[in-house]
C-alpha cells in the first residue's frame, strides 16, 4: 500500500509517497503563501497532491500534519494562529477527500512529527515519549501506550504556551513567561542580540559567536539550557515517557549546545532519557503517512 504525507509549515508545504516499510518513494514542495489566506494554503496543497498524484497514481490515502490544533475526528482546524491567516474553522479532510477522492486523516503538526519519529526515528523502540520542537515557536506532542494522546480539547503537548517565567516576557498568546519565549529559535536571536548589543539574523549567527567564545552569547546559551532543563524536568516527572525526543530547527547545531543541556540536567539531578530528534524536516510528512496507515488499517478492521 501506498499513501501521500503532507506537512503544512508557515513557509513551505512537503509531500512524500511512502509504503507500508517507510520507503520513500517520491517527494515534492512548494510554497505555502500563507499571507495569501486559506484559499492559497489549499490551492498550493492540491497542486503539491497533483505533482505526487502524477507519479502515483494508485495511493489509497492521504496524511495531514498542519500547525494548529485539530479535531482528529472531523479533520478540522479548530484553533490556528496568525502564522496561517484564516486557516482557524478549516475542513481540511473534507475539502482534501471531496476534490481528490481519497481518505484523509489531519492532524496537528507535531503531532505528526511525533508519530513520524516513533516509526523511523529517534522514537523507535518506544510506546511511551513525549516531544519538544524548539524552531519558529516551542511545539510538543506526547505518545502513551502506542498511542498520541491529544488531549480533551485537542491540545494536548501544547507546551509552548505554559508557564516558565512566572511573570517573565509578554508571548503572542496574551500570557506573560510562556517556553516558547525562552526556547524558541526566535527567543534565543532575541536574547543574544539584546545581551550583545547588536542584531543577531539567525540562531546559526549566535551560536557561531557562541563557539568562538563571544561572551555575551556564552550566558545566553547557558540560560537557554537551564530553562530547556527545567521543561525537560516537567514533563520527565509529569508524563514519565521511556524518551523525550527534542526537535526542530535548533537540533541542526545541536552538537554545540547538547553539553550545556546535559550539564544542567545534572545540576537538577535529572536522570532522563532525551534525544535528538532523527528525521529532521521530514518528519511531519513521515508522521502523516504513518497516521494515515494506521487510520486505513482501523478502518479496514471494522
Amino acid at each position: 500500500m501506498k499513501v501521500i504525507g503532507i506537512d503544512i509549515g508557515g513557509t513551505s508545504i512537503k509531500g512524500m509517497v511512502l509504503d507500508g516499510a517507510g520507503r520513500l518513494l517520491h517527494h515534492g514542495k512548494i510554497k505555502t503563501d500563507a499571507r495569501e489566506g486559506k484559499g492559497r494554503i489549499l490551492a498550493n496543497v492540491l497542486s503539491l497532491l497533483d505533482t505526487l498524484l502524477e507519479h502515483h497514481a494508485d495511493v489509497q490515502g492521504i496524511g495531514v500534519g498542519t500547525a494548529g490544533r485539530v479535531n482528529v475526528r472531523s479533520g478540522e482546524v479548530v484553533y490556528a494562529t496568525d502564522n496561517l491567516p484564516g486557516w482557524q474553522g478549516t475542513n481540511v479532510k473534507a475539502v482534501l477527500e471531496q476534490a481528490r477522492g481519497l481518505p484523509v486523516f489531519v492532524d496537528n503538526d507535531v503531532n505528526a512529527a511525533l508519530a513520524g519519529e516513533a516509526w523511523l526515528g529517534a522514537g523507535r523502540d518506544l510506546d511511551d515519549v513525549s516531544m519538544l520542537t524548539l524552531g519558529t515557536g516551542v511545539g510538543g506532542a506526547n505518545m502513551i501506550e502506542g498511542k498520541l494522546f491529544r488531549g480533551a480539547h485537542w491540545n494536548g503537548g501544547e507546551f509552548g504556551h505554559t508557564i516558565l517565567v512566572p511573570g517573565g516576557l509578554p508571548c503572542n498568546c496574551g500570557l506573560r513567561g510562556c517556553m516558547e519565549q525562552y526556547l524558541s529559535g526566535t527567543a534565543l536571536v532575541r536574547a543574544a542580540s539584546e545581551a550583545a548589543g547588536r542584531s543577531y539574523a539567525s540562531g546559526m549567527e549566535v551560536l557561531d559567536d557562541y563557539v568562538k567564545g563571544v561572551p555575551q552569547t556564552a550566558d545566553v546559551m547557558k540560560r537557554f539550557a537551564e530553562h530547556l532543563a527545567i521543561a525537560v524536568n516537567h514533563l520527565h516527572l509529569g508524563l514519565n515517557p521511556q524518551a523525550i525526543i527534542l526537535g526542530g530547527g535548533l537540533i541542526d547545531s545541536q552538537r554545540i549546545w547538547w553539553p550545556l543541556l546535559t550539564e544542567s540536567m545534572a545540576n537538577l539531578k535529572l536522570n532522563a532519557d532525551v534525544r535528538p530528534a532523527l528525521l529532521g524536516n521530514k518528519a511531519g510528512a513521515i508522521g502523516a503517512a504513518r497516521l494515515v496507515f494506521q487510520h486505513l488499517q482501523a478502518e479496514a478492521a471494522h
